[in-house]
């Protein structure tokens, strides 16, 4: 179901991809159940609609490649198997009997024996890289992208992302990278990847923001036309309970709405309510964990004045926030001045300028005569 958020984040990816440069990667983040999926899918849908003319002319262009990165059992990320689920992907025929062309890594020169795993990950790495080249499709979408993180410590993440880089450099292929915001921690690992990199940032629905809350109880009343009841539901009354387990995810919602709704078709009931949704809700604890990691990302997605500020220092420009100090400061001079002259500040040790005691008072005192 197309909603605001979907469609902004899916212009913004189909933007990257018709025009930015053939070896960029794009990195789209979000929080979990927002609906990065149904985008990647979505995009996967527009790209194959707008080639469908060309696939009709050449047989053996791949309109685009998907995949979902697996997560490693072991704990440690396997990119043989990963090169390996690419090729069964796009149907390369003879995947089991792939080999490296002479010249192309030699084992003889330092390289490991034909028959080890390290050799058989060469060899899938290259056939992706050959299958890239020759079928030409128009991006790469990789879900589920933060696996790409599960590493040993002894490995660093940006060897993970320079792989990427460096198929996209060889097959000139825009990579997309869908994944939570544990993928933030590929984010600007080193000058290089932060100019061809793009971000993407898949936001959910706030409640703080009036415009986003419309929007979600907008999103409710569509799922309400589509669920098959006599009596059409209201959830829109119970849209703060929903949003409060569901934080605002229109992906959390719909498998919130499709555990549901089994149960009570095969009841019989003639309507839909907040009561058969609340024994198929998220617990309290659940909500604030998922909720704890989403705060977390956004804050790192968050452009400061603070920041701003400190790139601007380092690059020797004014800053900001100096220009509207001396702003404040003159608009208060402006103000003293219109008060009148200022007196001149006095010295330690000198009167304050008031008017001595004078008469019979006075005298008697001098004299040394108690009063």
């Amino acid at each position: 179901m197309a909603h605001p958020r979907l469609s902004e984040s899916k212009e913004s990816v189909l933007a990257a991809i018709r025009e930015s440069a053939s070896n960029t990667l794009v990195m789209v983040f979000g929080p979990t159940g927002v609906g990065k999926t149904t985008l990647c899918a979505r995009i996967k849908q527009i790209l194959i609609q707008e080639m469908a003319e060309h696939l009709a002319t050449d047989r053996g262009t791949i309109p685009v490649v998907h995949i979902d990165v697996v997560s490693p059992e072991s704990g440690n990320f396997n990119w043989r198997d990963h090169f390996r689920r690419m090729l069964c992907q796009i149907e390369e025929p003879l995947v089991n009997y792939k080999r490296l062309p002479a010249g192309e890594g030699n084992y003889h020169a330092g390289c490991p024996s034909p028959l080890s795993k390290l050799w058989a990950g060469a060899e899938y790495r290259y056939a992706v890289e050959q299958a890239l080249r020759f079928r030409q499709p128009a991006a790469v979408l990789i879900d589920e992208a933060q696996h790409f993180a599960k590493v040993r410590s002894g490995r660093r993440l940006l060897d993970q992302l320079d792989v990427i880089k460096s198929i996209a450099d060889r097959t000139r292929t825009i990579h997309v990278l869908f994944g939570t915001y544990d993928l933030l921690a590929f984010r600007n690992l080193n000058g290089q990847l932060s100019r061809r990199s793009i971000d993407i940032h898949f936001e959910r629905y706030r409640a703080e923001a009036a415009g986003d809350r419309r929007i979600f109880a907008n999103v409710l009343r569509s799922f309400e036309r589509q669920l098959p009841f006599p009596e059409p539901p209201d959830l829109v009354k119970d849209w703060e309970y929903i949003y409060e387990r569901t934080l605002g995810c229109v992906g959390v919602l719909k498998d919130w709405l499709m555990r549901a709704l089994p149960a009570v078709l095969r009841a019989g009931t003639t309507t839909f309510g907040r009561k058969d949704l609340e024994p198929y809700a998220l617990s309290v604890s659940q909500c604030d964990r998922m909720l704890s990691e989403t705060l977390e990302g956004e804050l790192q997605l968050q452009e400061t004045k603070e920041s701003r500020s400190r790139l601007r220092l380092r690059l020797g420009l004014s800053d900001d926030t100096e220009s509207s100090a001396s702003v404040t400061q003159e608009s208060f001079n402006l103000i003293s001045s219109s008060r009148g002259p200022r007196r001149p500040p006095r010295h330690p040790g000198q009167r304050r300028p008031v008017r001595d005691r004078i008469g019979t008072a006075q005298a008697l005192m001098g004299s040394g005569l108690n009063v």
